[in-house]
């Protein structure tokens, strides 16, 4: 096979089917390939390509004139590591091995080198503290005073050569980012009950070059007061960059480990901010630090990019360490996935943990190695295999964490071509780790030319005397044409080259052959036959499935697959049977799916399996699988009646338990009812196909009824019964007098009598008067009579 130099016959040879016509278009098509530049090669009847594998040549008769230049590997420089940093010569401490190679690629051929790095002992570090000054902050500057003297007695525990350095940030101040107005110019805190005096807004101060002497940082702390601004965001990323790219004025040394802590309780500004404020241009990544140490560009050029900030910080090998609170410790650990390097650590609200923070972030740095590549040529990939301190390897990484000071990692990198530089120029490029000033400079050269060429022969003989010999071929002159440029061009040599091609405007011999003048000679190949009058045909370029041509059920005419019987398809990949499709039950697909070229394809949600024979979620799961166990425990059921227990059930693994787990959600749980009790099992399919059933080894039973419970339960529900019986019959009554007064205080209501009268009350005393006439002794009387 190609990986290992050998053509695999039964497959396209790649560097014969390229058609290359030069060497070095043989070169481009495979590492594997080789050209033969001898004279007299091949036969009369077919082209023999002089572009194969080795072997092929070789046999064909071309040993000893091949060109086949291979990847090399120059170690130029290879100093061994250090063990200890601290030292008078600081500029000999080395930590990566080697220092410098050089390669010679021919494309496609993938050549190895080993990287080696160790973290030494007792670097130097220096350390610069980039310190939020907004208001916000207020306390924290109140117990960081006398930082200093601490941290350097912490510091010092782990390394011997330890230097500090001291600047702080607020924002840019312009609207909208700070206070503006003329009456905030010199204290934009007036009017501010909690604190009504502070320092004007500034971007980014320089305030102590990096130094042993520690009390001087605790004196330029003490002399800092606060500032105010007016959004919440602050103007960090702008100090960021300058603390980074100013090297002369903040003191980094090139032998040292950089630290730069920066220190914040909100966001930060980013690139585009600044239009806000009417800042369009882009930050230049310059140093803009004037004679007062001041950011003089503040207010002309936008905030850095993120991809600015990683490309200044790599540059200058500076360790950036995001000190923030909590509430934003998730956005800053997002940046540090985008800035290499970089590490983030939690800042209480008062900064009462900075010490023990920098100390962690510090072992954590140094507690890891990760290479870095920069200027990575275009046309050049590279591959990274890390081997850790567990001796293990890891393809794809280019990083190892959890070392101890001292621990010596290393790195395989591949390093492939995958072309050729235009004007075959050379090209370098630098592998280094995250922070760490070492490098590996490596340097790049092509193979991409052939040595014969040097030896060619201009008005060759070997070319009717008509064009230039090299490399085995003719390079015909204007004019002439044929393989020893035999042939002149005109009406002959027209009608010589139309002769060969199969329509006007298509190549030559379909190019797959060259024209002798005359006719097409096809190119001969070991993997088939190319033929036809033009070369159009050949057996061997027809359509595959899984690398076999015709799917091997099919012959291949002129590119088109002629399938056998039983076969159909572009490829003759889809088999008319449905054999394979009967499911154990006799069925199509188990009833769940389609036969589509001799598979099944389920349809049934759920539903897998050569046949979809298995489906969890299906209705019929469980009774099927019943029947199994049935069969296979207690040989009972219907598949041990017509003894087929061991052709259905050969995939089911069953287990007995005592206790059955139901809360595994990848499996289903079946219930069916045996002799008034209740068997249960669980049923889950595995990954190699078979299924596994959970049984209880006994089925559930209930326990015999209690009569005295029985009877206290029905009394109490007759009880209970009588008592909402009573209750509704209350609430009927109630609402019917209800009702029933409500009646009668509207009939009340409509009365026209006044209310202290009844028309119905009778006196009890009445008077009548009556008109008589009578004679009492003789004695008329006419009146009334009491």
């Amino acid at each position: 096979d190609l990986e290992h130099g050998m053509p695999l016959y039964s497959c396209l040879n790649i560097c014969t089917s390229g058609s290359a016509t030069s060497c070095e278009e043989c070169l481009l098509i495979h590492p594997k390939c080789a050209w033969c530049s001898k004279e007299e090669f091949g036969s009369t009847k077919f082209i023999t390509s002089r572009c194969d594998f080795v072997e092929n040549l070789i046999t064909n008769g071309c040993a000893g004139e091949l060109e086949t230049p291979k990847s090399s590997i120059n170690i130029v420089e290879n100093l061994p590591l250090s063990s200890k940093g601290s030292s008078l010569t600081l500029s000999d401490v080395t930590q990566i091995m080697p220092q410098k190679i050089s390669l010679n690629l021919r494309p496609g051929d993938k050549t190895s080198f080993r990287v080696q790095v160790r973290q030494v002992e007792d670097y130097p570090v220096d350390l610069y503290y980039l310190m939020d000054l907004s208001l916000s902050m207020k306390d924290d500057l109140d117990n960081i005073r006398n930082l200093g003297t601490k941290l350097a007695e912490e510091m010092r525990k782990l390394t011997s050569n330890f230097r500090l350095g001291f600047g702080s940030f607020v924002d840019k101040n312009i609207s909208p980012f700070s206070y503006t107005a003329p009456r905030y110019q010199n204290n934009p805190c007036i009017g501010y009950k909690l604190f009504p005096h502070c320092v004007p807004s500034f971007g980014f101060r320089h305030l102590l070059s990096l130094t042993d002497k520690v009390d001087r940082f605790n004196e330029e702390v003490q002399k800092q007061k606060v500032s105010r601004n007016r959004d919440a965001p602050e103007g960090g990323f702008d100090a960021i960059l300058q603390a980074a790219v100013c090297k002369e004025k903040i003191g980094w040394r090139k032998e040292a480990s950089h630290l730069l802590v920066f220190t914040t309780d909100d966001v930060p500004h980013i690139a585009l901010d600044g239009k806000l404020g009417g800042l369009v241009q882009p930050h230049d990544g310059q140093c803009h630090l004037n004679e007062a140490n001041e950011y003089s560009a503040s207010n002309q050029l936008d905030y850095p990019s993120l991809a600015l900030l990683g490309e200044k910080l790599a540059e200058n090998n500076i360790h950036l360490i995001f000190a923030v609170t909590k509430a934003h410790y998730i956005l800053y650990k997002n940046f540090t996935a985008l800035i290499p390097g970089t590490t983030v650590e939690i800042l209480h609200q008062d900064s009462n943990n900075i010490i023990q923070l920098i100390v962690k972030a510090y072992n954590s740095i140094r507690s890891k190695v990760e290479l870095t590549v920069w200027d990575n040529p275009e046309d050049v990939s590279l591959t990274f295999t890390a081997t850790c301190q567990d001796g293990l390897l890891y393809p794809g990484l280019r990083k190892c964490e959890e070392l101890q000071i001292g621990d010596t990692v290393s790195f395989e990198v591949s390093v492939e071509a995958r072309s050729c530089p235009a004007g075959n120029t050379s090209h370098s490029f630098t592998i280094k780790p995250a922070g760490f000033r070492d490098t590996l400079e490596v340097e790049i050269a092509y193979s991409c030319t052939c040595g014969c060429m040097k030896q060619m022969e201009w008005n060759s003989s070997k070319c009717s005397g008509n064009g230039t010999y090299t490399c085995g071929l003719c390079e015909c002159d204007s004019g002439y044409l044929g393989s020893k440029c035999e042939c002149e061009e005109g009406e002959s040599g027209n009608m010589y080259q139309n002769m060969c091609r199969e329509a006007e405007g298509k190549p030559v011999c379909s190019g797959r052959g060259e024209c002798s003048c005359n006719q097409c000679i096809c190119y001969k190949s070991e993997f088939g036959r190319i033929y036809g009058l033009f070369c159009e045909c050949n057996d061997f370029s027809c359509a595959r499935y899984k690398g076999v041509l015709c799917s091997g059920h099919g012959d291949c005419h002129c590119g088109e697959c002629k399938c056998h019987a039983g076969y159909i398809g572009d490829n003759c990949n889809c088999s008319t049977e449905t054999n394979r499709c009967i499911s154990n039950d006799s069925q199509m697909c188990s009833g769940r799916g389609n036969c589509v070229c001799g598979k099944c394809q389920c349809t049934e949600p759920g539903a897998f399996g050569e046949t979809c024979e298995k489906c969890p979620t299906c209705p019929g799961a469980c009774s099927t699988k019943r029947d199994c166990i049935e069969c296979m425990l207690h040989n009972s059921g219907g598949l041990a009646d017509n003894q087929t227990c061991p052709k259905h059930c050969k995939d089911e693994i069953i287990t007995r338990v005592d206790v059955l787990k139901t809360d595994d959600q990848h499996s289903v749980l079946c219930v069916y009812p045996v002799n008034d009790c209740v068997m249960k099992f669980t049923y889950s399919e595995l990954p190699s196909g078979k299924s596994n059933l959970t049984v209880l080894k006994k089925p559930e039973c209930g326990s015999a009824p209690n009569a005295l419970t029985i009877l206290l339960a029905v009394v109490g529900i007759i009880l209970l019964i009588g008592i909402v019986l009573l209750v509704v019959w209350k609430l009927l009554v109630t609402i019917h007098d209800r009702r029933e007064f409500a009646r009668f205080q509207s009939e009340r209501s409509r009365a026209r009598y006044e209310m202290a009268s009844n028309p119905l009350y009778r006196k009890p005393i009445s008077t009548h008067s009556l008109d008589f006439t009578f004679n009492k002794l003789s004695k008329s009387y006419n009146g009334t009579i009491d």
